[in-house]
């Protein structure tokens, strides 16, 4: 996506690091670089609404717990993979 402007960062490689934005993964010049962007493209600060969105969304969509049998299923494998390779060195 490009919004047809000149700017420093260009937009797609902005929104190639929408999501690490979003959860603070970024490093401090990439952080500004990718505020300063959005401060100045209402296009990708349009894109970076949706995506935040998103991520939202799927955050209160994922807050149930998983069901208790399902957790132990997972967890008894688990065990049974870790004896399988035996002790991390």
């Amino acid at each position: 996506m490009s919004c047809g402007n000149h700017h420093e960062t260009p937009c797609v490689e902005v929104l190639a690091q929408v999501y690490s934005y979003i959860d603070g993964e970024l490093g401090g010049s990439d952080c500004a670089t990718v505020k300063h962007h959005l401060d100045e493209c209402s296009p990708c600060l349009r894109e970076f609404g949706i995506e935040e969105e998103v991520k939202a969304l799927v955050r209160r969509s994922c807050a149930d717990p998983a069901p208790t049998e399902l957790r132990a299923k997972v967890l008894l494998r688990i065990r049974q993979v870790s004896v399988e390779l035996g002790p991390v060195e």
